[in-house]
C-alpha cells in the first residue's frame, strides 16, 4: 500500500492530505505547532478549515522523522517563503525513493528559484523524484468535496503516476504531465495577476476590465514560462488558465481578496494587519519580476502590482499607467 507524508498543517496541505486519504493513501501530517497537531489528530483543521471532518487514516506528528519514515511519496506543503529554512531543518529525514511532491506556488525571494529548484538544492532531491501539482484547486472547494482536477507533472514518468494514482479521489481528477517549470510558472504567477484583479473589483471596476486584466495576465505568463523553457500548451490548461480563472475571480483567494482591499485603499500593512495573513502574490511579486528582468520578458501588469506592494504606488495610478502604455498588437 502506498503510504503519504504531508509537511504542511496549511488549508491547501490539509485538503491534499484529505484527498489522498479519500483515495486509498493513509496519511501522516506534520506540524510545527502541538494544539494544531493535536486538534488534527482529533479529527478536524479548526483553524484553517473548519468543520471539515477528518478520517482516522489521516494523522498527524511534530516529529518529522517519524512523519517521513517508509512514505512512498512525500507532500511539501509549507509557505514558499520558508521552504528553504523547513528543507534546511528536516529535508534529510526524507525517504531516498519517496517521490517528492511540490503544491508550493511561488518563487523563492533573493534567487528566484522555483519551488522545485529549492528543493533539489536544499533537500537534496533528485529531479526524477520531484513531482509539481497544480491546477484550480481551492482549498475550501475540495475540502467540501466538489468536483476538480488538476495537473500531476514530473521528468519521471513512474514517479508522476504513482503520485496520480495516490490522489485520484472521486472528486478529485489528476491529469499527468511533463512540463514541470511551465506548471510552476502557471502557479506563481496567477497569484500576482489575482492581485491585479482584486484591485481593479476593489476599485468598483465591472467584469470587462478583469476579464481584460486576466487574459493579458495570461499572456505574460506564458510569455515568461515559455521563456524559462515551459511548453506553450501548459498555459492554456488546468495549470494555467484553469488556476488563473479560479484565483482571479473566488472570493475563497487569498490572493483575489488581498487584492481587494489594496483597491479600496488599504496598503499592503494595513491588509496584512486586517487579516493576520500575507498573500503569496505579495512575497512573490519582486521575485517573479527579477526572474522576468533577467529573461528579458515584459510583464507590465507584475510590474505595476511590484511598484504597488514595494512603493506604494495606487491602486488608480496602476490602472493609469497600464492603461497609458504605447499601443501594440495583441500577439506581439
Amino acid at each position: 500500500m502506498t503510504t503519504a507524508a504531508v509537511f504542511g498543517t496549511g488549508s491547501w496541505g490539509t485538503a491534499f492530505a484529505l484527498v489522498l486519504a479519500d483515495a486509498g493513501t493513509p496519511v501522516r501530517m506534520w506540524g510545527r505547532r502541538a494544539d494544531m497537531v493535536a486538534r488534527i489528530n482529533a479529527g478536524e483543521n479548526a483553524t484553517y478549515l473548519p468543520g471539515v471532518e477528518l478520517p482516522p487514516t489521516i494523522t498527524a506528528s511534530s516529529d518529522a522523522e517519524a512523519v517521513a519514515a517508509g512514505a512512498d511519496i512525500v507532500v511539501l506543503a509549507v509557505p514558499s517563503q520558508t521552504l528553504r529554512a523547513n528543507l534546511t531543518q528536516w529535508g534529510h529525514v526524507l525517504p531516498g525513493e519517496a517521490a517528492v511532491v511540490s503544491l508550493m506556488k511561488g518563487v523563492e525571494l533573493g534567487t528566484s528559484k522555483r519551488m522545485s529548484e529549492v528543493v533539489e538544492e536544499v533537500g537534496g532531491v533528485e529531479r526524477e523524484r520531484i513531482v509539481v501539482v497544480s491546477g484550480p484547486n481551492l482549498a475550501r472547494e475540495i475540502a467540501a468535496k466538489q468536483p476538480a482536477a488538476s495537473v500531476v507533472a514530473g521528468v519521471d514518468a513512474d514517479m508522476t503516476e504513482r503520485v496520480a494514482a495516490a490522489c485520484a479521489a472521486p472528486y478529485f481528477r489528476p491529469y499527468t504531465g511533463s512540463d514541470v517549470v511551465g506548471t510552476e510558472i502557471s502557479g506563481a504567477v496567477k497569484n500576482v495577476i489575482a492581485l491585479a484583479v482584486g484591485m481593479a473589483e476593489g476599485l468598483g471596476l465591472g467584469d470587462n476590465s478583469k476579464a481584460s486584466i486576466i487574459t493579458r495576465g495570461l499572456a505574460e505568463t506564458t510569455r515568461l514560462g515559455t521563456a524559462l523553457g515551459g511548453e506553450a500548451t501548459t498555459f492554456a490548461g488546468l495549470a494555467g488558465v484553469g488556476d488563473l480563472i479560479a484565483t482571479c475571480m473566488s472570493p475563497l483567494s487569498r490572493n483575489h481578496s488581498f487584492g481587494v482591499k489594496l483597491g479600496q485603499g488599504l496598503t499592503v500593512e494595513e491588509v496584512v494587519a486586517q487579516t493576520s495573513q500575507t498573500a503569496e502574490g505579495v512575497k512573490s511579486a519582486t521575485s517573479i519580476l527579477e526572474l522576468a528582468r533577467r529573461h528579458g520578458v515584459d510583464v507590465p501588469i507584475i510590474e505595476q502590482v511590484q511598484a504597488m506592494i514595494e512603493d506604494g504606488r495606487r491602486a488608480d495610478e496602476v490602472v493609469r499607467t497600464l492603461l497609458s502604455r504605447p499601443r501594440k498588437a495583441e500577439t506581439a
